[in-house]
């Protein structure tokens, strides 16, 4: 017997008819790559989105046709975000850190149709147009007297010009749920990126999850800033939770220096904000020597890589800001983990909470996971076993757009498992732990050694702006770990000190670095990551100190 309930399908054209009817003078704020604060509502979004969708009909795209972005965090890149997958196309961000060469094998393997560009990205536009033969149309997102007149790209239109002219009613289309509404690439460390195809249904399911309280805890009192990019797996999907609970929506735009960043986060009264690492660094690194401080900032959700345990420090205790450890990837849309405390964790002392909250996290409901050894059997949770992290759950992808890289699930008992890459531990209480991806795990000796914990050491010297520990090939442990340290500007501190500073913390004495090593840079990858492949290969030529 069935339920007797309505059955309609769960799309992303209804979080944008849910804004509209019911936080419809809730506000958008965006600092536009032209330099000036752009302010609307949602209700202003859904006729524009509208409007969007109208257009792409009128090139008489066909449903599930891709378009394509490289734009950053702001208004116009938010209504393609409804009016692109409302319209039953499938919207494709676009990573514009990566090198030309690999977003022009990106946008013909994803066969994009239309390329919509923020102006700050023409120069890479021009560079690849002509090897994108499945674009038939290129869209700037400006207005009419902003387009360059010269661009050399045929029938390039401004973007306010592409939808001025239309309607701003539009029906939006009911299809199957399960329909592609977007897709992101991985950014490709190895060999060509894979895309991630996402389903409205996998979007809206996500978009639920992460505004629960134990989660991201969105709602229409707060003012949210999504520092992290749209263009890196739909910002977290903090867009679709925003329209889902009506929150105001702060958009950075390409200024992302800490002083842009912190002046918006005052001026709009910004409530929790969304990035990774390297940008939350920028923000602490411009505020402490003024002497600033956060009037209405209280949550701050850091993902991307792992947060050194510093850095939530400086948030919590100097600023009075709750960070929440997060972890996630492209393949899981992203979000799977994120570390909010339980009831019996409040009166615990606060160095045995921190403790806690450097861990990833505890699942989301949609995702399980469990840790495997070599062996393929699951690990305990014990907080101690390490394994392989594997994950699955109805916004976890089942295989990569165009089947490239062939099955990648693990299959146990018939049930499809995705391998994540991260090496960690769980514990009794659920809460999981990255300690590695596998393939930078450095093993002593038979043991393993996380360059994560060696990181999150040196990181919190004073002199220290960056650090990445890998490790070296040894006659006797087979590898040892060194450590690559960029020194803040304006300090100096030795090989020497630096090694005595690992002495007397959580690491035992035999996982203690044999070296440190100081570099101008280390390599970064286009969402921000350590490349520690690059990295290696600018150390081959390293010997470790007999």
């Amino acid at each position: 017997m069935l339920g007797l309930m309505q059955s309609q399908p769960l799309l992303i054209s209804s979080l944008i008819e849910f804004a509209e009817r019911h936080h419809g003078d809730g506000e958008i704020v965006s600092r536009r790559v032209e330099g000036d604060i752009h302010r609307y509502t949602w209700r202003d979004v859904a006729r524009r989105a509208k409007q969007v969708a109208r257009s792409l009909d009128g090139m008489s795209l066909l449903f599930s046709d891709r378009v394509a972005t490289l734009a950053w965090n702001g208004y116009r890149h938010l209504e393609l975000y409804f009016g692109v997958s409302g319209s039953g196309r499938v919207l494709h961000t676009i990573n514009p850190r990566l090198h030309p060469d690999q977003i022009a094998w990106i946008a013909n393997h994803a066969e994009d149709q239309v390329l919509c560009f923020d102006l700050t990205f023409l120069p890479l536009v021009q560079a690849i147009h002509a090897k994108c033969p499945t674009i038939k149309s290129y869209v700037a997102l400006c207005d009419a007297d902003r387009l360059p007149k010269d661009s050399g790209i045929p029938g390039l239109m401004a973007y306010e010009s592409w939808i001025g002219g239309q309607p701003t009613d539009y029906d939006w289309p009911k299809f199957d749920e399960n329909s592609a509404s977007s897709m992101c690439y991985t950014s490709g460390t190895t060999g060509n990126p894979k895309a991630a195809l996402y389903s409205h249904r996998s979007t809206l399911l996500h978009a639920y999850a992460a505004a629960l309280p134990d989660v991201m805890c969105l709602s229409a009192r707060d003012s949210v800033l999504p520092v992290v990019p749209m263009f890196h797996v739909n910002a977290w999907g903090i867009p679709y939770s925003a329209a889902l609970t009506g929150c105001k929506l702060v958009f950075p735009g390409a200024s992302l220096d800490g002083k842009s960043v912190y002046e918006l986060i005052e001026a709009e009264k910004v409530t929790y904000a969304a990035g990774v690492p390297t940008v939350w660094q920028m923000l602490l690194g411009h505020m402490k020597p003024a002497g600033l401080r956060f009037s209405t900032l209280r949550r701050t959700v850091i993902g991307g890589s792992a947060c050194p345990p510093a850095m939530i420090n400086a948030f919590q205790e100097d600023y009075g800001v709750e960070v929440l450890h997060a972890w996630g990837m492209t393949e899981m849309s992203p979000l799977g983990t994120l570390c909010t405390l339980k009831n019996k964790h409040l009166d615990m002392a606060p160095d045995e909470r921190m403790k806690i909250r450097l861990k990833q996290g505890r699942a989301i409901f949609g995702v399980d996971m469990k840790i495997v050894g070599d062996d393929g059997k699951e690990q305990p949770w014990d907080g101690k076993a390490y394994g392989d992290l594997l994950v699955k759950g109805p916004w976890v992808v089942r295989e990569y757009f165009k089947g490239e890289g062939g099955d990648p699930l693990e299959y146990q008992n018939g049930v499809g498992w995705f391998p994540t890459g991260d090496v960690a531990t769980i514990d009794p209480d659920g809460y999981m732990q990255i300690t590695d991806r596998s393939k930078d795990v450095i093993k002593s000796g038979g043991e393993w050694i996380s360059s994560i914990d060696i990181e999150n050491i040196a990181m919190a010297h004073p002199a220290v702006q960056m650090a990445a520990c890998v490790g070296m090939p040894h006659p006797k442990w087979d590898e040892r770990p060194i450590v690559a340290v960029v020194k803040k500007p304006g300090t100096n501190v030795t090989r020497e000190e630096l090694l005595d500073f690992f002495k007397g913390k959580t690491v035992a004495k035999w996982q203690i670095p044999d070296d440190i090593v100081f570099v101008d840079a280390i390599p970064l990858g286009a969402t921000g990551k350590m490349l520690k492949t690059r990295l290696r290969e600018q150390l081959k030529d390293y010997k470790l100190p007999s």
